[in-house]
């Protein structure tokens, strides 16, 4: 992390700490600024667990959340200590995106002792899939007659896909690899995807300078078709137990 993000950050964390005292438990910095993918826009992310939730509490802070906000970054997920503790059935992929690449800012580790099943990871996926899939299909129809906003379409879309990729193989007892290229062939390996139709957005992605697309490309095309791909393995894939997701390791 570039020293100037640190201090941001930094900054921003001690704010906090100051501001909302004991009522904070935890301040995690999560997603693409820790895993500092090629793909990933590095927007700072952020998990902040508190006691108490409730409007009064989180007061002091409101100021410095707005202004954080207006400077580009997103404002932390809040969750009060007890609806965290109860939510790993419901946000089994941003749980296991969080434990993936994460860095403690201030307080306990939020993550100790939350666990993620099988069952719970399936549903949401399965959902998240289908939703992002028909999101796709509705702006390509837009853009498909352009082949700049087509292309700004794919390289803007592939991050969502990459959180799916990662749920996919952790769905599927692999161990997601952290580097773009190395994530899709290890998800084309393991759904039947084409990796090729990826290959102009990683060569983006990269710095490189690819052929821009032309309207109606079968690029696009191609790129969609395999998202299809994705959300029916999704939907076809069946779990025999609620077994824990696997949380470290590496069997790649």
């Amino acid at each position: 992390m570039a020293k100037k993000t640190n201090e941001k950050i930094e900054k921003f964390a001690s704010v906090l700490e100051e501001q909302l005292g004991d009522n904070l438990l935890s301040f995690l910095l999560y997603g693409s600024a820790v895993r500092n993918d090629a793909g990933d826009s590095g927007e700072l992310t952020t998990l902040l667990i508190v006691q108490d939730a409730s409007p009064s509490a989180l007061r002091p802070a409101e100021a410095s959340i707005a202004g954080w906000t207006k400077k580009g970054d997103p404002p932390p997920l809040i969750f009060s200590d007890r609806e965290w503790r109860s939510s790993s059935d419901v946000f089994p992929i941003e749980i296991e995106e969080m434990r993936d690449a994460n860095r403690l800012l201030r307080g306990k580790d939020p993550l100790d002792g939350v666990e993620t099943n099988k069952e719970d990871l399936r549903r949401e996926l399965e959902r998240e899939a289908r939703g992002k899939l028909l999101q796709l299909r509705t702006q390509f129809a837009a853009v498909a007659a352009d082949g700049k906003a087509l292309g700004n379409l794919l390289t803007g879309s592939i991050v969502t896909f990459f959180i799916l990729f990662r749920a996919v193989l952790r769905l599927t007892r692999h161990t997601p690899p952290r580097e773009p290229r190395a994530l899709i062939a290890k998800t084309a390996d393991v759904t039947g995807l084409d990796a090729d139709a990826f290959e102009w957005v990683l060569k983006k992605l990269s710095g490189d300078k690819p052929s821009n697309l032309k309207a109606y490309d079968a690029i696009g095309d191609n790129f969609v078709m395999q998202i299809e791909s994705l959300a029916h393995f999704v939907d076809s894939f069946e779990t025999t137990s609620a077994e824990s997701v696997p949380d470290g390791g590496n069997n790649e």
